[in-house]
């Protein structure tokens, strides 16, 4: 993530030539730039590597930017600076032969300690914590982790990975699942797949044994004798800020967007983007105050802001003035208000529901409210992604959101998934889970309701998490239900309409008739009964059943097949193989179920679960068909909503 001046104003140069103006920093701490012309890439990118910027693997089958913690160096609790050795496995990776066959990208995270977000680990192929064993510096090792629509926790591969061993293990890594990944299904081509289908120790033995067979390569240990340098220095002295005056406005901001270094006297000033946006006059203005204060130290972060390192505290004032300036000094960083969205609707041909437009609004209201927010939710984490593949990073927030449509009538309604149990701290800690769908419109309410809940109920110093699970999701879930009624159109209109978009969602053309009375409550009867069973079985992985939690989300599965199965075969048995077959004849064989949100692979997931039942489940098998189970019921609503009713 890390940023020259100079590289800044070339990306402002060409945000004005090239594209909108816009320059969106991504959850992976790189600049995305929209509205290209293909034939302007050339050219663009001939001036990026002028300044040493390259697109080379942002995107694709590859390994991504690798991401690090933004104050990695100066954090105050961190074990060692990993910025050297995420820096060394960049210079390595990037366009090695070893990582050019792969099915589906690759993702790697490092992080300085444990118990903080830092690097997110838990949700990275390969994540990285710093430890240290006597006076060796080493990396607790993670594989397999990764969010999209079914999220797998990285699982600890090595205790103690010595430095020496960091890159010729990736590269190991990269050779079995360039060698043995999927290929041909893109929905199963991520290593945690492979790492699922193997079992880790096999996993482990394969890589060990690709390790004992790799040519020595000088890079592997080349950049370590350099590890111990300052990479980075200050441009002034360090200056304590006492005795400066401060204004109340600079006083909140101070709070929540500077942190003190472990350095004394020296600060890191984080600069607060709205969904990742900054004008290229913005970044203009942010690489003139880097040359001011600081000496290229300045860094994007996971959650779309930027980072000013190594600021001298006395300079802090002074900083803000100009930031403030530009539009640039709101506080409110990695809080409540530091709302992370991704692109939705806005950009992305797979999004359903305007994440930017809900984020934007729930920004807008936490904003407003922001001095008098209680202490409790100040720090509490929301993410929201325009569809159920959580670019938005929603499984790992406090309060989650997706992006889904819902057919209320003749009419879609924008939804979103309401998502609880995730964690951000601790390195993506714990995955939440959908708990039930709510109008788009009224996703502020949620947001409202659940955190007053929490401040009215929680015990002492109860984090977020352990106060839902001790007042349980189906408390919560009731506390929402009115939330979840979607008045009649020609009665109310106003949830037919998503965040920033003044046009209708969208407009069925079902077909009228003296049938279309009985078939379209019968399937939504048929949809809740299947979203209950869904839910029913996360109530049972939270009280550790996790047979039961198995069976109840196959069930639900089941009884959204059968929902479908329903409006063309009304008397269908309740038989679970009459069941399947009926459904792969009438939507599977006929491509009914398909659509842009991969209708065939969330089919998929009830035909395995059918055929190969997993007889004593684990929490994280049950975890995952619980997901599963809410895709595919997603999937039979869209396919729902795409029917015409037939009426004779």
């Amino acid at each position: 993530g890390g940023m020259t001046a100079d590289q800044m104003d070339l990306l402002a140069e060409i945000a004005e030539e090239y594209s909108d103006g816009i320059l969106h920093i991504t959850t992976r701490q790189d600049i995305q730039l929209h509205y290209l012309h293909i034939d302007d890439t050339p050219s663009l990118m001939r001036r990026l590597a002028a300044v040493g910027i390259t697109t080379q693997e942002a995107c694709g089958n590859s390994i991504r930017n690798v991401t690090a913690c933004p104050i990695a160096g100066v954090c105050r609790t961190e074990t060692f600076d990993v910025t050297p050795y995420a820096d060394g496995a960049t210079q390595f990776l990037l366009g090695h032969p070893d990582c050019q066959d792969f099915g589906r990208k690759f993702k790697i995270a490092f992080s300085g300690c444990a118990h903080e977000a830092c690097g997110l680990t838990s949700m990275h192929d390969v994540g990285l914590i710093a430890r240290v064993e006597g006076d060796k510096r080493g990396f607790e090792f993670y594989v397999g982790g990764g969010l999209g629509a079914v999220p797998h926790q990285a699982k600890l591969m090595v205790d103690f990975l010595p430095v020496e061993e960091l890159l010729p293990m990736i590269q190991a890594i990269a050779r079995v699942f360039a060698r043995l990944g999927e290929k041909n299904n893109r929905a199963r081509a991520r290593l945690k797949f492979l790492i699922a289908k193997l079992g880790l120790e096999e996993f482990k033995n394969l890589v060990e044994e690709e390790r004992k067979i790799l040519p020595h390569e000088d890079a592997w240990t080349a950049y370590l004798a350099g590890v111990d340098e300052a990479s980075e220095s200050p441009l002034k002295d360090a200056v304590s800020l006492n005795g400066a005056v401060k204004s109340n406005a600079f006083a909140e901001w101070h709070a929540t967007n500077v942190y003190a270094q472990r350095q004394p006297g020296y600060s890191v000033v984080s600069v607060t983007l709205p969904l990742g946006d900054a004008t290229a006059d913005q970044f203009r203005l942010m690489a003139e105050l880097g040359r001011k204060y600081i000496k290229d130290t300045i860094r994007t972060t996971v959650e779309q802001n930027i980072v000013f390192r190594w600021v001298s505290d006395a300079d802090v004032p002074e900083l803000y003035r100009g930031l403030e300036a530009a539009g640039l000094g709101a506080p409110g960083a990695s809080s409540i208000v530091d709302v992370t969205a991704c692109p939705g609707t806005d950009t992305c041909k797979l999004g359903i529901a305007s994440s930017r437009g809900l984020a934007a609004e729930l920004r807008k209201q936490l904003a407003e409210k922001s001095a008098t927010l209680d202490a409790a939710v100040k720090d509490l984490r929301i993410k929201i992604s325009g569809c159920f593949n959580s670019c938005g990073q929603h499984h790992v927030a406090d309060l989650g959101f997706y992006g889904i449509s819902r057919k209320v009538g003749d009419y879609h309604v924008p939804h979103f998934q309401v998502i609880l149990g995730g964690q951000w701290k601790e390195n993506a800690g714990s995955y939440g889970l959908a708990i039930g769908a709510v109008p788009s419109k009224r996703i502020p309410e949620v947001v409202d309701r659940i955190t007053q809940s929490y401040i009215d109920q929680r015990k002492g110093a109860e984090s977020f998490q352990d106060f839902v699970a001790r007042v349980g999701k189906v408390a919560v879930k009731d506390s929402l239900a009115d939330l979840t009624v979607v008045p009649d159109h020609d009665e109310d209109a106003t949830l037919y309409t998503d965040w920033s978009d003044i046009r209708e969602f969208t407009t069925g053309d079902m077909g009228k008739g003296e049938c279309a009375g009985e078939i379209v409550p019968l399937i939504e009867v048929e949809l809740q009964g299947s979203e209950r069973e869904s839910f029913e079985a996360q109530i049972y992985m939270d009280g550790g059943d996790y047979s039961a939690a198995y069976e109840s989300a196959l069930n639900a599965m089941l009884h959204g097949a059968k929902a479908l199965v329903k409006t063309q075969f009304l008397d269908i048995p309740e038989d679970p193989d009459q069941i399947v077959s009926e459904f792969r004849t009438r939507f599977i064989e006929t491509k009914l179920f398909f659509d842009r949100a991969a209708g065939a692979k969330f089919a998929n997931y009830l035909f395995r679960h059918h055929e190969d039942r997993v007889a004593n489940p684990s929490a994280e098998v049950a975890h995952q068909i619980i997901e599963e189970a809410q895709l595919f019921i997603e999937a039979v609503h869209a396919c729902y909503g795409r029917m015409k009713v037939v009426t004779a």
